[in-house]
């Protein structure tokens, strides 16, 4: 019976993966497209300091032409709050610096800052490490507009916005468990993003993200992982349309500060 329950699993995140890297990416008369090849340097860590509360820590360095110019910086944080062993609510903030990059670059950088809150589900279905993550945003972004007097573009006055995330992430380890240290693992996500709220352009869907990814558990410390991310993006405008192959470099750290019980 876990068996075949493992296995519509698994059959379900590959149909998603595969399907959502064709996911707006079929050229359409009425779209501009564009390809961009980034690479993202990440950390995250999940760090408790009591039985039910922990702390989140985040940044992240994306860049653009692989490496050679900036496409963001991210740093997120927040409070966790564990429910029991597989669900976890968190709440926080995260500021976003948007650079110009690509071919349809912003005018000029500009800051974002974001509320966030979050439920996540961890589940555990025979060797398969199951991972379901809903995500609000509250989002003040200062979007680039042009000064009269000086004829340049700055950053506005700060933008509300609402967006909604839904992931599915599942991981299989090539020997033994998820659980076991010293182990490899390959693992892959789905994530869709949805704008909502009165100051949304033309479009309520704001991008996809698929990803694939080889993995290793160190002992007491955390994940390192390396993958692909695909990321397809549709622009306020509801015209141009980004397809970006991105490099991602991650360490998820899963020290805690306080010894469970």
């Amino acid at each position: 019976m876990h068996t075949n329950i493992d296995m519509k699993k698994s059959l379900y995140i590959i149909v998603i993966f595969i399907t959502s890297l064709k996911l707006h990416a079929q050229s359409q008369s009425m779209h501009e497209q564009t390809i961009n090849n980034n690479c993202w340097f990440m950390y995250f860590g999940d760090h408790k300091f009591s039985n039910q509360l922990g702390v989140h820590l985040e940044v992240q360095v994306r860049k653009n032409d692989v490496i050679q110019n900036p496409q963001q910086l991210l740093v997120r944080t927040g409070l966790n709050y564990h429910i029991n062993n597989q669900i976890m609510a968190s709440i926080g903030y995260c500021f976003v610096e948007t650079y110009p990059y690509g071919k349809f670059p912003v005018p000029v950088q500009f800051p974002e800052n974001r509320f966030w809150e979050q439920l996540q589900i961890k589940n555990q279905y025979g060797i398969f490490e199951w991972i379901s993550r809903f995500r609000l945003e509250q989002r003040f972004s200062k979007v680039p507009i042009i000064n009269l007097s000086s004829a340049a573009y700055e950053p506005g006055d700060a933008v509300y916005t609402n967006r909604f995330r839904s992931l599915n992430r599942v991981s299989i380890p090539l020997k033994g468990k998820m659980i076991n240290d010293k182990t490899f693992y390959i693992s892959a996500y789905d994530e869709f993003f949805i704008s909502y709220g009165k100051n949304v352009a033309a479009n309520l869907f704001d991008q996809n993200r698929a990803y694939f990814a080889l993995g290793y558990k160190i002992p007491k410390i955390g994940r390192l992982e390396i993958g692909y991310m695909y990321q397809a993006i549709l622009k306020g405008d509801g015209i141009k349309i980004e397809n970006n192959n991105t490099l991602q470099l991650g360490f998820i750290s899963t020290f805690n500060f306080h010894k469970t019980t």
